[in-house]
């Protein structure tokens, strides 16, 4: 049984390369264990044998307990997403429960496509592998431009306007879905300005009127909403009660009248977010290709 005094376990994310695919993979899963405290480690570009050993030593470490809280009689759970057959073996030798994220798969992979898998770090290959890091680069600059908006140069070139009250997960779902996805994100912010400019929420900010079909909205439990404010700035009106609840019922209201597609964020991940609002994309894109 797990207590609040159990220490944390450890838990690496260890990759040839920056590691996000190990870390996206590991939490789905461990999502599924609320209860146990967990201490996160990530080990990007182990590509070399010096660089396995490095991760090895650390893991080691943690299964010693030191330098981690990790108790000494939990070994560290360690995802791995390393291609490298000698580099996997080499972390699988280390003192935890090792899970391979890929290895089991990519023999799968081989009997399917009857192709050996290539050793070694994937690289940017082809034109197309170049077109497409290009392409997210550019989503990444956009979001970085039009981030809580900054700016309103080019808004119809998003794909998808995120707009919530203030601290409802807006930028990191923005930079999510243009880093992991190419996802072409602005996002807003709805203020207690929009609120008292109209109050029944008839009409939507100006800015955002001539985007209305590209609109996705979040929301938040007000008590959580005023929780993570009230770090931000406590003991401000901006972080009661009162106000997050008065503004998020107002953009609940805002979304239901003019048809706005949302969700709550306050127990989602922002990778459980980022897959609500592409599954959104698609079925717009999917309607807009019946209709022409």
């Amino acid at each position: 049984m797990v207590t609040q005094s159990t220490p944390a376990r450890a838990v690496f994310f260890v990759s040839d390369g920056t590691a996000i695919t190990a870390e996206t993979l590991g939490s789905a899963l461990l999502v599924s264990f609320p209860s146990v405290p967990l201490e996160r480690h990530t080990i990007p570009f182990v590509d070399s044998p010096a660089a396995a050993a490095e991760a090895v030593a650390l893991i080691a470490a943690a299964r010693a307990g030191a330098p981690t809280a990790a108790a000494p009689d939990a070994p560290p759970l360690v995802f791995s997403t390393i291609r490298d057959l000698a580099l996997r073996q080499q972390v699988a030798a280390a003192p935890a429960i090792v899970i391979d994220l890929l290895g089991g798969h990519l023999r799968e992979v081989e009997a399917a496509l009857g192709v050996s898998a290539q050793p070694g770090r994937g690289t940017v290959h082809s034109l197309g592998d170049l077109d497409r890091y290009h392409e997210r680069m550019w989503a990444i600059e956009y979001a970085i431009e039009h981030d809580d908006g900054q700016s309103l140069r080019a808004l119809d070139r998003a794909q998808v306007v995120l707009i919530a009250p203030s601290r409802c997960g807006k930028t990191p779902t923005s930079m999510y879905l243009a880093l992991q996805h190419g996802v072409v994100v602005a996002n807003y912010p709805l203020t207690d300005d929009d609120l008292r400019a109209d109050p029944t929420g008839a009409q939507l900010p100006l800015p955002l009127r001539p985007h209305a079909a590209r609109l996705f909205g979040l929301t938040a439990n007000p008590q959580r909403l005023s929780q993570v404010r009230s770090a931000r700035r406590p003991d401000s009106a901006y972080a009661s009660v009162a106000q997050c609840t008065r503004e998020v019922r107002w953009a609940e209201a805002l979304y239901a009248r003019h048809g706005i597609p949302h969700l709550d964020s306050t127990d989602r991940s922002v990778e459980e977010m980022a897959a609500v609002i592409l599954a959104t994309l698609r079925r717009r894109s999917t309607d807009e290709e019946a209709l022409s």
